[in-house]
């Protein structure tokens, strides 16, 4: 289903971006080499999250919607990433910005359950993303699949849930139950 031009404006779920910079995010994983990384790197000041969301905003200004659209379907196809990141990021990457892009927009995107859950297990040790901070001293438990992590105050929900919430998104935590809950959201808040 394509989007309209104000679906397309709308804000996502990442504070600063539009659902248009997400799809612009999305197509730099599989473009960007070591040298243009260090470049935006330097003029970013060391700031991986300024990088990323310059790097956005000028690709959505360089490319028209329908180019973005093709560059990522390109993307599926490629087996390059970005630099210095696993073969797993880019699956993490896309599973949990169609999230940041569906959820504003009020409409439903379902990923593989298995395939939510090993990004989950990607994603929950990964403290480039703050995931072992935001989890510290929780025991999240899946309701939807076996999986499970920590020790501690219990925390239950669906996996794309519990994937949102621990990648830093506070949407999350609308479909989470437990005593930990709380401990979430003010870790949350608190970023």
């Amino acid at each position: 289903m394509p989007l309209r031009q104000d679906q397309w404006r709308a804000p996502s779920l990442c504070t600063a971006w539009t659902v248009r910079d997400v799809l612009a995010h999305l197509t730099t994983t599989t473009r960007l080499t070591v040298r243009k990384v260090a470049r935006e790197a330097i003029k970013a000041r060391g700031s991986f999250d300024r990088m990323e969301v310059t790097m956005a905003a000028a690709s959505a200004e360089r490319y028209s919607t329908t180019e973005l659209l093709e560059q990522l379907h390109d993307s599926a196809e490629s087996t390059r990433r970005f630099p210095g990141s696993s073969p797993m990021d880019p699956l993490m990457d896309l599973v949990i910005h169609a999230q940041d892009i569906a959820r504003p927009l009020q409409l439903t995107c379902s990923s593989p359950a298995h395939v939510v859950t090993a990004c989950l297990t990607h994603v929950i040790g990964n403290r480039f993303m703050g995931a072992p901070r935001r989890v510290k001293g929780l025991h999240l438990v899946s309701t939807d699949s076996p999986w499970e992590h920590g020790s501690g105050i219990e925390v239950q929900g669906p996996d794309r849930d519990l994937l949102l919430v621990v990648s830093g998104r506070p949407d999350g935590l609308n479909t989470l139950n437990g005593p930990g809950v709380q401990t979430l959201h003010e870790r949350l808040r608190a970023a």
